[in-house]
């Protein structure tokens, strides 16, 4: 069973997130902020990050830098859930090295089929 994280600073989407992720047979840990994010990536090994981008203490953005730029993490998949919609927000995440860039609100079965897609791909440990 495939264990994602999810991070964002609003408890109704953290918990809308995970419910519909558990539902999909995933295993789910959660942060609600980006500091909170690079300790649970340390303590819990996920397989894949659902990160929101506006939080406190750290923004996802430095999470984002941070985790592509460490040898251990870097091939963890990230995708980038977040209300920010602009193109150079998308640009961002993808110099970052984010998987994906989803706006919201989303889809949680387009979400769910994004994240069956990136751990199909994600090379094996």
């Amino acid at each position: 069973m495939a264990k994602i994280l999810v991070v964002d600073d609003e408890e109704h989407i953290v918990m809308i997130l995970k419910d519909s992720l558990e539902f999909s047979g995933f295993q789910v840990v959660t942060a609600y902020n980006g500091q909170e994010a690079l300790e649970r990536v340390e303590q819990d090994k996920p397989d894949l990050i659902v990160l929101d981008i506006g939080m406190p203490k750290m923004d996802g953005w430095e999470v984002c830098r941070r985790l592509k730029s460490d040898d251990k993490t870097k091939a963890i998949p990230i995708i980038i859930l977040t209300a920010y919609a602009q193109t150079s927000d998308q640009r961002k995440g993808a110099q970052l090295g984010a998987d994906r860039f989803v706006t919201k609100p989303c889809d949680l079965t387009f979400l769910v089929e994004e994240i069956n897609t990136l751990l199909s791909n994600k090379p094996k440990a």
